[in-house]
């Protein structure tokens, strides 16, 4: 099963990644800017796998840059306290 399948998988693999990006010194700024690079990433190249990752995609899909920076910020936000370590 990919890792896109499942929603809490989905959150805690990128909560494992923030947790990474956080224990090498990137900044909260730098984060959210590379989240929000996934995103347009995700958005223009992979076909979301559940319902979550759908409404994300269409919400996406219909945001200013300025949104898409703030749905990006609102997803690090939310998988902060999600990794598996």
């Amino acid at each position: 099963m990919s890792i896109l399948n499942n929603w809490d998988q989905w959150k805690n693999f990128l909560g494992d990644q923030l947790d990474d990006a956080q224990d090498q010194g990137m900044s909260g700024n730098v984060i959210n800017k590379m989240a929000h690079h996934v995103g347009d990433y995700l958005a223009n190249h992979v076909d979301p796998k559940n319902e979550q990752q759908r409404v994300l995609s269409d919400l996406w899909s219909v945001a200013s840059e300025e949104e898409q920076e703030a749905i990006a910020s609102v997803m690090v936000k939310l998988v902060e306290n999600n990794s598996s370590k």
